[in-house]
């Protein structure tokens, strides 16, 4: 009985999540992972260039989550910068850095800690900066439409907004925070900086 292709691709996928997460990138071989899918190791090319598309496709769920979590505070059609501070937005990011955890702890945890070696080593420097340049242009748009704002932040402290928020999901995943303890300092922390960015921008 012949396999169906999608279930190979994903036992690809599976068999190397799970070495990856055990030995990191730059430990994993080809050879591992065509052995611990149960598929030819010359067959796995049929469905992969090679490792670094197969890491890059099973970390692409939570890549996609931080992309999609920056263009919809900071792209150019996020809400305006007074309703991101109500009550109901702030529920909102605690509900979705909470979900991002909750639902990703594994990729995160190979995203952040087993990524060396891959073209994603960098990932939270390279986003860091593109969150950088984003939100800079997000300010500058929200001055135009309300004058009081004041944006006279340093693009170093923009740039540690989402230094923070990476260092938060990293001590989470390291230090084995359970679920009910991550979702009262996700609370915290929110609330923490929603306070601080209120009074640089004096909303």
């Amino acid at each position: 009985m012949q396999i169906p292709k999608d279930n190979i691709r994903n036992n690809i996928l599976k068999a190397a999540e799970n070495i990856f997460l055990e030995k990191g990138y730059s430990k994993t071989s080809m050879r591992e992972i065509a052995a611990k899918s149960n598929v030819v190791l010359s067959n796995i090319y049929n469905y992969f260039k090679n490792k670094d598309e197969i890491f890059c496709q099973i970390v692409r769920p939570v890549t996609y989550a931080f992309d999609k979590m920056l263009h919809e505070h900071h792209g150019h059609s996020s809400a305006d910068i007074l309703e991101l501070y109500s009550d109901s937005y702030l529920l909102y990011v605690i509900q979705e850095y909470i979900y991002i955890i909750h639902q990703h702890r594994n990729l995160l945890k190979i995203l952040f800690f087993c990524s060396l070696g891959s073209s994603l080593e960098n990932y939270k420097e390279d986003f860091t900066n593109r969150s950088t340049l984003l939100v800079k242009d997000y300010l500058q748009n929200m001055k135009a439409k309300h004058p009081q704002l004041n944006i006279d932040i340093s693009d170093f402290s923009i740039h540690l907004h989402t230094v923070w928020m990476f260092t938060l999901f990293e001590e989470i995943i390291m230090h084995k925070i359970s679920p009910g303890d991550t979702e009262q300092i996700i609370k915290e922390y929110i609330q923490f900086e929603v306070i601080g960015w209120r009074e640089l921008m004096k909303i």
